[in-house]
């Protein structure tokens, strides 16, 4: 019986924050980055970030040593707007781990970047998030990217 109380305990905890408001929207915020992102669409990725964003990426130098590298938001709308119908690109979210903290969230999303229908490489996204007066905006994303140690299957 103390095993059924304690399973149902667990569930009901697991629903209450799965049907957390705030950890929706943060959800909602990063859902709507990414289709624009796969969409290409400019306006709709601007429209999910504060005007003072910061991005960064961490990976491995030609000799394995982790090297931080700073990118302008306008840089990365540029690069995945210019890439070419033909080529066929998808950033596939494998989890959220949500935290908020009133006007304040951050989100872990690990994840796999599938590049032509084939595994290109994995890491994390790291995203701070504010709450202005009316939603949520990205200010701060960082991702890892690597190569090894993924443990992908198709899309």
């Amino acid at each position: 019986m103390g095993k059924y109380v304690f399973f149902a305990m667990v569930m009901m905890g697991l629903l209450t924050k799965a049907q957390d408001p705030e950890n929706a929207a943060v959800q909602r915020t990063i859902d709507d980055f990414f289709l624009a992102f796969h969409a290409q669409d400019s306006s709709a990725m601007l429209a999910t970030v504060h005007p003072n964003v910061i991005v960064q990426s961490i990976a491995a130098d030609a000799k394995g040593n982790a090297r931080l590298r700073t990118e302008g938001f306008g840089d990365l709308v540029a690069h995945i707007t210019r890439i070419p119908d033909s080529i066929a690109f998808n950033e596939k979210l494998l989890d959220y781990h949500i935290q908020v903290d009133g006007p304040m969230a951050h989100a872990w999303t690990p994840y796999e970047f599938w590049l032509q229908g084939d595994f290109h490489h994995c890491g994390v996204n790291s995203f701070q998030l504010l709450k202005d007066d009316r939603s949520w905006k990205i200010i701060y994303l960082i991702d890892t990217r690597r190569e090894a140690g993924c443990g992908h299957k198709a899309p």
